[in-house]
């Protein structure tokens, strides 16, 4: 794995990003933000699932105003997302949001621009630049790769906010191509000092989603780009905070919660491995917090070597299985009583 960039750090509320700290999970809630007591109990559950930074969507004056009774009620740093109208941004500033995610072309002149930067700069709220492939401005040069337009966008706000004496930058440039998203978060790595927030735009229903978000985030997570991360799908955004988490703990960036190792099945199982697999996943989520590693294994290939590899680890036979703890095998089990006896192990730790 390549060296990790090394990027200015900013901080979005008590969350640093940037610099030497922990690449962060982000998430945006899918409730109304005008309905205060729905979006309340979304950011307590997606913190608790582990995200780390959440955006609420800015459409009016009144979601604006309800970011403050939002903010008394919650603890994670919040980022307001603004389109258009700089009002929002003053008026999400003005109720105490921790950052603001805008486009810098949308919401005016620069007279409009430096008036939300100098409310920024008051509270010390960093303002993420983001582009996304589908809103590039018009008359862009039709010769240059849409990845080198995205840049091209990017610096030019990163520009004026500069020129206005701003540098609590973060910057986005998403796409849903994935190649395209690498390109750009690659030109762009090179010409800014500003942290990188990574994300697969549009990417899609859970499941192909996750996989395209994987992919890119993986891929440029893996050449030492990125510092804070949003898994995009469409659906619940508890999956996006599971997948980016999964995604930092593939790649040994950081581990939230215990990792199961299980082995595909195969006919030399000789126990309902899916079963067994499933349920202890479905168990683990109890120890969110505690990286440890769980091994499932279904026969005698790769069962015992992984099961001694991981912290604690299960090697399957015939109708039962052999537990191991810390590389030791310490019992033999029926398979009706495999899972109780896993977990009672994994309470001990």
């Amino acid at each position: 794995m390549t060296s990790r960039r090394q990027s200015k750090e900013i901080r979005i509320g008590g969350v640093s990003v940037g610099g030497d700290a922990p690449i962060s999970v982000q998430s945006m809630t899918s409730t109304d933000t005008r309905d205060v007591a729905a979006t309340v109990t979304q950011i307590k559950l997606l913190e608790a699932a582990g995200c780390e930074i959440i955006r609420v969507a800015v459409p009016d004056l009144t979601a604006a105003a309800a970011i403050a009774e939002i903010k008394r009620q919650t603890h994670l740093p919040l980022v307001a997302d603004i389109h258009f109208d700089y009002r929002l941004a003053l008026a999400a500033l003005e109720a105490g949001c921790d950052a603001l995610r805008l486009n810098p072309g949308n919401i005016g002149g620069p007279d409009r621009v430096s008036q939300v930067v100098a409310a920024a700069k008051k509270r010390s709220a960093p303002l993420r630049v983001g582009v996304n492939a589908g809103s590039l401005p018009l008359g862009d040069d039709s010769a240059a790769t849409v990845a080198e337009r995205m840049v091209a966008a990017a610096l030019a706000q990163v520009r004026l906010l500069e020129s206005l004496g701003f540098d609590l930058i973060k910057i986005s440039l998403k796409a849903f191509g994935v190649r395209t998203t690498i390109e750009a978060y690659t030109l762009i790595a090179a010409q800014v000092p500003y942290p990188l927030h990574l994300g697969i735009t549009e990417a899609g229903l859970p499941f192909h989603g996750a996989i395209r978000s994987a992919v890119g985030i993986g891929t440029l997570l893996y050449q030492g780009i990125g510092d804070t991360i949003r898994v995009s799908l469409t659906g619940d955004p508890m999956a996006e905070v599971d997948a980016a988490w999964e995604i930092l703990s593939s790649l040994g960036l950081r581990q939230r919660a215990l990792t199961l190792v299980s082995c595909p099945t195969c006919g030399r199982a000789e126990v309902d491995l899916m079963r067994l697999a499933e349920e202890v996943q479905a168990r683990l989520k109890d120890y969110a917090g505690n990286p440890i590693r769980v091994a499932v294994m279904g026969c005698a290939v790769n069962g015992p070597g992984e099961a001694r590899n991981a912290d604690i680890g299960i090697a399957c036979g015939k109708g039962k299985g052999v537990i191991f703890v810390r590389g030791e095998a310490v019992r033999t089990v029926p398979e009706a009583e495999i899972v109780d006896a896993l977990m009672a192990e994994i309470a001990k730790l």
